[in-house]
């Protein structure tokens, strides 16, 4: 089997799930560009751990309603996809190789940013999905080596899926339409990502927060952004990356998504 692609996607807000948008359609359309997997790893921007990354070993993991305020629609959405233990297992035994301290969390389920993408990708929820965590605190530097620990994965019928945003400052949401144009500091961030992104250029991008333009004022904290880091590694150094797809909603959220190979 050749090795799969892993993948970065924004999953913007959870009303991705129910609104229409062409980042929507992107990704109704990505599960079946792709290589069907045996299982599926997901790297979501909303859980976080201290002290090193964590896994779900839940068998069957509960579809986690993680926010508030939105229409009924959205919690009456369940994603009842098998859990993935063995694999769960698998990536703890290599972030141990790697040197890689790793917790096990026997109940965690399927937060927002892997369900609601997931949903999409793969309606019937037939594949096998186990999440790891974010290490809290922790700089891009130390989530592209998490990812790196991984590359195994995707030589073993893996799907590595790095579930964040391109941009994600929801301060600067004021009621904007989903088709608003994007405002000039994030165009000139996601130009910057996807020029560093095209030519390989790790160094710079494990340093954007001091490098891309208005990085700061897109990524107020940085969990959005670092499960593209995960993604990145896990496909391995020399990987190059290809943009899979580019929108912006609302007229702050960028909805890029990247296939590493």
């Amino acid at each position: 089997m050749s090795p799969l692609p892993t993948i970065f996607i924004s999953h913007g807000s959870p009303m991705l799930a129910l609104q229409d948008s062409p980042a929507r359609r992107f990704l109704q359309d990505l599960g079946a560009s792709l290589p069907r997997p045996k299982a599926i790893a997901v790297v979501s921007a909303h859980w976080e751990t201290t002290g090193g990354p964590a896994v779900s070993l839940a068998a069957q993991p509960a579809t986690i309603h993680d926010f508030g305020g939105f229409p009924q629609a959205l919690y009456d959405i369940s994603y009842p996809a098998p859990g993935a233990p063995a694999l769960a297992e698998r990536a703890a035994t290599l972030f141990e190789a790697a040197g890689i301290p790793v917790g096990r969390s026997a109940e965690r389920g399927l937060d927002h940013g892997a369900w609601v993408p997931l949903s999409l990708m793969y309606p019937h929820a037939d594949l096998p999905v186990m999440q790891i965590s974010l290490v809290h605190g922790a700089d891009p530097a130390t989530h592209e080596q998490m990812g790196l620990a991984l590359t195994q994965l995707r030589h073993e019928g893996v799907l590595v899926i790095g579930s964040g945003s391109l941009t994600h400052n929801l301060h600067e949401f004021r009621g904007q339409p989903i088709d608003a144009p994007a405002a000039l500091w994030v165009s000139e961030f996601i130009s910057w990502m996807r020029e560093q992104l095209e030519n390989n250029d790790t160094t710079a991008l494990l340093d954007y927060r001091n490098r891309a333009p208005s990085a700061i004022k897109n990524h107020p904290s940085d969990e959005h952004l670092l499960p593209l880091f995960v993604a990145m590694g896990a496909a391995g150094i020399h990987a190059k990356a290809q943009l899979l797809h580019s929108s912006v909603e609302h007229g702050v959220l960028a909805m890029d998504a990247y296939a590493f190979n």
